[in-house]
């Protein structure tokens, strides 16, 4: 039978962390997912600890096959782990934007439809959720005529809908052009801002993530290093998974909010202060 291997406890990469008075929402202590036949098992991701705090944005990161999206069926309870324990908070409410959605956009289906397609929800917090991301206007468009920013919005809303404490999104961006990605990124960080909520986020879009978020988890299957963004990059784990080039495009990025973004992602003047 295979055993688990002993690694070296990963000391964070920095002292840097959301005050340790903010309620912990999600706690993962030793968490390992074995698959396989009793002759062939292996590990899919194996001691990872992690956390996530109210009012914290936590971007998981990882090359292909890390078994980030793993590790995010195991935080949100759809998947138990070998070993290890999964902690949340009394009365936790989680809302959850899955990697891949089975739904069919050529159905003859409305955004409103769509909202309450597996729980009935008030009509005023379907609203409600659908202003939050921008996307009150699409609320009896078909979801098939959707752009892929507009969609995954639209994904995002119905996870808000619930008003979740933890809202956890594996890879939101998919199918979304580079000004949707920043649009999205902005929209995401804005929730966090204005409802309170933590946010476990899994990316590959590392430059601009890493660059919004208050601690990454840099995964292989184990935790190679985590801290904030700017530490992690400096890493030799982190430029041995995604190279040097990764991590200069990282230290040099930043995002002047001189505008803002459509539900389409064109970008759209801000209002001035024009006192003075």
């Amino acid at each position: 039978m295979s055993q688990r291997s002993v690694r070296p406890a990963v000391p964070p990469c920095d002292a840097e962390r959301a005050p340790a008075a903010a309620e912990v929402l999600l706690r993962l202590r030793g968490v390992g997912v074995r698959r396989g036949t009793p002759g062939d098992l292996r590990w899919l991701v194996e001691d990872v600890d992690l956390a996530v705090r109210r009012g914290e944005i936590v971007c998981l990161i990882g090359p292909n096959g890390a078994g980030k999206s793993t590790l995010v069926r195991v935080a949100v309870g759809v998947q138990a782990p070998t070993v290890g324990s999964v902690e949340r908070a009394p009365g936790l409410t989680v809302g959850y934007v899955p990697q891949r959605l089975a739904i069919d956009r050529t159905l003859p289906l409305s955004v409103r439809r769509f909202m309450s397609l597996t729980a009935r929800h008030r009509e005023a917090d379907v609203t409600e959720a659908l202003s939050a991301t921008g996307v009150t206007h699409l609320a009896g468009r078909l979801l098939q005529n959707l752009s892929g920013g507009e969609f995954q919005r639209v994904l995002i809303a119905r996870a808000l809908v619930r008003r979740p404490d933890l809202l956890v999104l594996d890879e939101p961006v998919q199918g979304v052009d580079f000004a949707g990605e920043i649009a999205l990124y902005d929209l995401i960080r804005e929730i966090r801002d204005r409802l309170g909520c933590g946010i476990l986020l899994v990316s590959h879009d590392l430059h601009i993530v890493m660059a919004a978020t208050d601690t990454v988890v840099c995964l292989n299957r184990h935790v190679c290093c985590t801290g904030t963004p700017q530490t992690v990059a400096e890493t030799p784990a982190y430029r041995d998974l995604f190279g040097t080039r990764a991590a200069q495009a990282l230290a040099v990025y930043e995002h002047h909010h001189d505008h803002a973004h459509d539900a389409g992602g064109q970008a759209v003047p801000l209002a001035r202060d024009r006192q003075g």
